[in-house]
């Protein structure tokens, strides 16, 4: 199973039926951050949550992050603007967040390394081909 295929496992039965306008959140989230996806995992670090963020990027089993959590690392005010975007509610969307987001890092990050320049580049493009995919 190649890496494309193994993310659309993983998030297929979380995202539904807005697989194809979550998929582009997650990337932006990633890709925007300073750093990269690094930059996104010391954001959860300084919020107290990098054991749960770094354990997305290791080998062993993905700590759970709750919907409040992820509201609490990007903002109310992100969250609301993320979630307008789609037509979600915030709870909704930051459940679904909560889901896909560790699945994502997780998948980005198969040897238990943050990738960077290119290679992280490369990741993104291929999660972002999802968004025109049907699980």
């Amino acid at each position: 199973m190649d890496v494309l295929d193994k993310v659309k496992s993983a998030i297929g039965s979380v995202v539904g039926n807005k697989q194809n306008e979550i998929m582009p959140i997650i990337i932006n989230l990633i890709s925007e951050q300073s750093g990269g996806l690094s930059g996104l995992i010391q954001k959860f670090t300084s919020k107290g949550l990098g054991n749960i963020a770094t354990s997305w990027v290791g080998t062993g089993k993905n700590l759970p992050i709750s919907p409040a959590q992820i509201q609490d690392v990007l903002g109310a005010d992100a969250i609301k603007n993320m979630s307008s975007k789609l037509g979600m509610d915030t709870n909704t969307f930051t459940k679904q967040l909560s889901n896909l987001l560790p699945e994502a890092v997780n998948t980005l990050t198969p040897d238990g390394k943050i990738p960077e320049g290119d290679v992280l580049k490369k990741k993104l493009d291929m999660l972002g081909a999802l968004k025109g995919s049907k699980f």
